[in-house]
């Protein structure tokens, strides 16, 4: 085997190690290690909207040429849904899985807070799936406003 043929499988076996240790990195575990940032999970929930905002109007601009690139517009389709679908799973693996914790019985306050904090994740997850079948922005409006509201009512628990 020659030189530069094992240079190009050490890279690509790096490459692959790197890729398949970073997705493990970036994936927060679900067991129970006390290492969290919430806030650091709202600011990349709003980068997800944000970037989902930006990809519907790419797609509306393009849609609208003449003689649309259509590699590009499946590009910002592709970059949408896959934006849409890490802010699902921020959703539902990090704040449903384990940040929302269930109520204790009989605690009328804990559980009215818990079902308004259910009420605006599930919210965010039809808005988000919503953001994945069309170009309306008023979901990304919607995901906003129930990314704040929830922000409200989850850090409402420390004041």
């Amino acid at each position: 085997m020659n030189t530069r043929m094992r240079k190009k499988i050490l890279i690509g076996g790096a490459l692959l190690v790197a890729v398949l240790v970073g997705s493990l990195a970036y994936s927060h575990c679900q067991i129970p290690c006390g290492i969290y940032d919430d806030e650091a999970r709202f600011k990349e929930i709003a980068e997800h909207i944000a970037t989902i905002e930006k990809s519907m109007k790419q797609i509306e601009a393009l849609s609208a040429e003449t003689k649309p690139n259509m590699n590009q517009l499946i590009r910002w389709v592709n970059n949408k849904d896959q934006h849409a679908d890490k802010l699902s799973e921020i959703v539902t693996y990090y704040f449903m899985a384990q940040r929302v914790k269930l109520p204790a019985e009989g605690d009328a306050k804990a559980q009215k807070d818990y079902i308004k904090k259910l009420t605006l994740l599930h919210q965010m997850l039809v808005y988000s799936m919503q953001a994945k079948q069309t170009t309306d922005l008023h979901n990304v409006e919607h995901l906003k406003s129930s990314l704040n509201d929830f922000h409200d009512v989850y850090f409402a628990k420390a004041g």
